[in-house]
């Protein structure tokens, strides 16, 4: 009798920290939907559109210009314009703001998809990831139209970094991968416990005042030596200061802190794709 061969067998995974690229890529137009539907029905029934892209990282800077540094009195050092140092800062963190609350709701939100129709689960939250980039891409263009105006409309003496900015790229990739992994993990918990997804909103909030979005490292041991471990030791602060550093030549960047942030990034991951594939295998009972 002639066994039939099947094109697609689906089974458990039998390692957890299984990563199968090979499927990815043959799943690689479905993955592409995905992100034309993250990029276009997000903003498809508002009346501005696309335009919130922008606006959403000047008004974040300029509250934070008007708070911060005019209220509060603090003075970004080097000589920084005060908007476009807080500009740099937040165009960082959104990418990273962005890929940690959308990945981390990622089972409950498709959980009719995922129980009806089979591929490799980690499509969706990688989808999210990479329409981000999109979204980096138009506020990242903006941060450069306004680092150009204060250089030659302004006068300001603001330069680079010109050993570090060719590795800018290399920092959104840590963003990323920081945000997909301790998305994936948040995720996972969510089909149990339903109060993170209204956490997460909450608590990024707070991450951000101790990420150095608004001050530098520097600053913070300096003005608040008792609690600046908080800051000291958090990857988030580093990848923030490091990109101020490479953009506008403004930050303090350790080799430690480099380090320690590249192996925080790499093992959040790979423990955020762990825990994904254990969850997959069951979360649809729990969910």
């Amino acid at each position: 009798m002639k066994e039939d061969k099947w094109i697609v067998e689906i089974t458990p995974k039998s390692n957890l920290l299984e990563f199968n690229f090979k499927e990815i890529w043959k799943y690689r137009d479905l993955l592409m939907l995905f992100v034309k539907r993250d990029v276009i029905t997000l903003y498809k029934q508002t009346i501005l559109g696309p335009l919130w892209y922008l606006i959403q990282p000047l008004l974040t800077s300029v509250i934070l210009t008007l708070i911060f540094n005019n209220i509060a009195g603090i003075e970004p050092a080097d000589g920084i314009n005060p908007f476009l140092f807080n500009l740099a800062g937040v165009t960082t963190w959104n990418y990273f703001k962005e890929c940690l609350t959308a990945t981390s709701d990622t089972f409950k939100k498709n959980e009719q998809i995922f129980g009806k129709v089979y591929f490799p689960r980690i499509i969706m939250p990688l989808s999210i990831v990479i329409s981000n980039l999109l979204k980096f891409g138009i506020q990242f263009g903006i941060f450069i139209a306004f680092y150009l105006y204060f250089v030659f409309v302004e006068g300001d003496q603001i330069a680079p970094n010109a050993t570090w900015v060719f590795f800018y790229p290399l920092i959104i990739i840590f963003m990323g991968m920081l945000g997909l992994g301790l998305g994936m993990i948040i995720s996972s918990m969510v089909t149990k416990y339903r109060d993170l997804s209204f956490l997460v909103a909450f608590g990024v909030q707070l991450l951000m005042y101790i990420s150095a979005v608004v001050f530098s490292i520097g600053l913070a041991k300096e003005k608040l030596p008792d609690y600046a471990w908080l800051v000291e030791y958090n990857p988030l602060a580093y990848l923030i200061e490091t990109s101020r550093l490479m953009l506008i030549g403004s930050g303090d960047v350790t080799q430690f802190g480099l380090i320690y942030t590249g192996l925080f990034c790499v093992i959040t991951l790979l423990i955020g794709i762990l825990i994904f594939n254990k969850t997959e295998k069951s979360f649809i009972d729990t969910i």
